[in-house]
């Protein structure tokens, strides 16, 4: 693929010739890496097509999508291009892979729950069947910015941490309030920890994105 991003891919097992299968893009947090968040769909890998990104940015002891302009605020230009050129490796993979683009799901954590909240906006229900928003926020130019493509009933999980010291819980909230008021069906999951995938939230997701892979 003509892409920036390094990325991991896993197939369907057992895949049939002409049919087409539901894909994850996964990405991670920063100073993660893209083999990050792959274990959390371990029980679904054999059903669908699984991307995880790398992203671009090099942040010790790994890598960023975006860097920060101040606390809660992303470099809007940095942040505007990576959301461009996820979009792009999506379109990209849809001609390269036996992908169902009706069954197209983003799943981020942190700095990737903030790329799949405002992906949801920037594609729309059109093009994402759901996304799985784990411990992020929506950027405010985001909010009051982006043009902005209808989510309409499209599945939501948002899940974030009472305890979360590195993204206060309220912007967890705040963003479930956001997708409601554009009437997006949200599951919204607080637990009792910090910032982070509890084994509760990585058995709920999954559950999750079983049900609307249907």
């Amino acid at each position: 693929m003509n892409s920036p991003f390094t990325f991991i891919h896993s197939a369907p097992k057992d895949m049939e010739h002409g049919k087409l299968y539901p894909a994850v893009f996964l990405m991670h947090g920063m100073g993660s890496n893209e083999h990050d968040l792959p274990g959390l769909l371990n029980d679904i890998k054999d059903q669908c097509h699984i991307f995880s990104l790398q992203g671009p940015i090099i942040h010790e002891p790994g890598y960023a999508f975006f860097t920060i302009e101040e606390f809660g605020k992303p470099h809007r230009k940095v942040f505007d291009q990576v959301v461009l050129h996820i979009m792009n490796f999506i379109e990209e993979a849809l001609t390269e892979y036996s992908i169902d683009a009706e069954k197209i799901f983003l799943m981020g954590f942190s700095q990737g729950a903030i790329l799949a909240k405002s992906l949801a906006f920037a594609m729309g229900k059109e093009k994402l069947a759901g996304i799985v928003a784990l411990s992020g926020y929506i950027p405010e130019f985001v909010k009051n910015e982006y043009k902005k493509h209808s989510i309409e009933g499209m599945p939501v999980f948002i899940s974030h941490g009472t305890y979360d010291m590195a993204l206060p819980y309220q912007w967890g909230e705040a963003s479930r309030d956001f997708f409601i008021e554009h009437g997006a069906d949200v599951t919204f999951k607080r637990f009792e920890d910090g910032h982070g995938v509890t084994p509760e939230i990585a058995s709920l997701l999954v559950i999750f994105l079983k049900e609307n892979m249907k």
